[in-house]
């Protein structure tokens, strides 16, 4: 007999706890490592550049690691690149903590983060379903949303200041004891991997090959290209309009420093709500309903900001955009781990993060430009409209969300 809330069990239980412990190093290390490049060099470009070396491999590899992913044991796939991880740190702390690291180094150290994230992201999503029934799929997919925006967003950011504070070479060292704490929880899970089952030839198969059928499988899906389609346009409007956030809060809403990190702390505030309703919402109303009014949701978050000078506005209408972005996150994570055999999910979750980074990097550099040459709140307006036209156009194509 089911209870009313069937437990998620022990293995999703340490995926859940490895996850919460290497977002909570993930968030140190997005902290301190810009204020190590700080430390070291005050151009503005040298800075920049440590954040694109943490992001240049998801557009570089994600197809790669998806194809990876689904060739080989995702659970010794996972361990091995945390213990990976782990070393680089290792290597940075003892580099910090003797006085002698070059941006170069630093550089290395978080290229090497970025790259492993594309891996064990993508095998941890893949891995997912073999722990978790396919109803349960939205549960436990909210509930790690919500523990990376706890670990992550709130708790990790001011410990990781405060730590770097204290010692420079700490928030890394503690960060490598996350990973080997993760890498040690992943072992453990109680699972026989399947990565590559029905798909007993896959070994013998080129990695292009394996790539391809992968993004093969995401075209010919209508629902799952609708999707991917969707989150790669809306990202390009999200992108060119972030591109230039932090100068928007200083500009247009008159925010110090300090006013802009609480601004950022409500869009979490909002991650975590939407990761307490998403399974409800969606069980009140349906998924398409649900997809179709986050669009909505984003198309009237920007004109909201392009609109206002007010910050109590802007940071409310942050809150309902991070409630929509999880929500909607939830619901497609689990779409596709419903929808997608096992043996092909790493390569088919690896193209849809490529058209979600692909179409922010774009974005990024689009408003930029548009922000220069037409004013702040140029690539808000832009955006607004945007996602009112992929709304237009996905509408009536999302309504296969509801028979799946």
């Amino acid at each position: 007999m089911r209870t009313l809330h069937p437990r998620l069990g022990a293995g999703f239980n340490r995926l859940w706890a490895a996850s919460a412990v290497s977002n909570l190093g993930d968030g140190i290390t997005m902290v301190a490592g810009p204020l190590l490049l700080a430390s070291i060099t005050a151009d503005p470009v040298l800075i920049a550049g440590g954040v694109l070396a943490q992001q240049l491999p998801w557009l570089l590899f994600a197809l790669l690691g998806g194809a990876v992913a689904d060739r080989f044991d995702r659970r010794r796939l996972i361990v091995l690149t945390n213990l990976g991880r782990a070393l680089a740190l290792t290597v940075l702390t003892v580099a910090v903590a003797t006085g002698h690291v070059p941006v170069v180094l630093v550089y290395l150290v978080l290229f090497a983060l970025g790259t492993g994230e594309t891996i064990v992201d993508t095998a941890g999503g893949a891995l997912l379903p073999l722990l978790v029934p396919p109803d349960l799929l939205p549960r436990a997919n909210a509930r790690l949303s919500a523990t990376f925006t706890i670990a992550n967003q709130f708790a990790a950011k001011p410990f990781g200041a405060w730590l770097f504070g204290l010692a420079a070479a700490a928030p890394f060292g503690l960060d490598a004891l996350t990973f080997v704490a993760s890498a040690l929880l992943i072992a453990s899970l109680p699972i026989a991997d399947v990565s590559a089952a029905g798909a007993p030839a896959s070994g013998r198969r080129s990695l292009r090959r394996d790539i391809a059928e992968g993004v093969r499988r995401l075209h010919g899906h209508p629902l799952l290209r609708t999707l991917a389609a969707a989150m790669g346009a809306g990202n390009i409007a999200f992108g060119a309009a972030f591109a230039v956030f932090v100068l928007y809060a200083r500009q247009r809403l008159g925010l110090s420093d300090a006013g802009y990190g609480l601004l950022l702390t409500t869009f979490a505030i909002g991650g975590l709500i939407g990761a307490g309703v998403a399974v409800r919402v969606t069980a009140r109303f349906g998924n398409a309903a649900v997809l179709r009014a986050g669009l909505l949701v984003e198309a009237v978050t920007h004109a909201t900001l392009a609109w206002t000078t007010r910050p109590l506005v802007a940071g409310a209408v942050l809150i309902l955009f991070g409630v929509q972005t999880v929500v909607w996150g939830v619901i497609t994570s689990s779409l596709r781990q419903r929808l997608v055999p096992n043996h092909l999910l790493g390569r088919v979750g690896s193209a849809y993060a490529l058209l979600e980074t692909g179409g922010a990097a774009a974005g990024t550099l689009i408003g930029g430009l548009m922000a220069r040459v037409w004013g702040l709140t140029t690539p808000f307006w832009v955006a607004a409209a945007m996602m009112g036209a992929i709304l237009l156009v996905v509408s009536h194509r999302l309504a296969d969300a509801d028979r799946r």
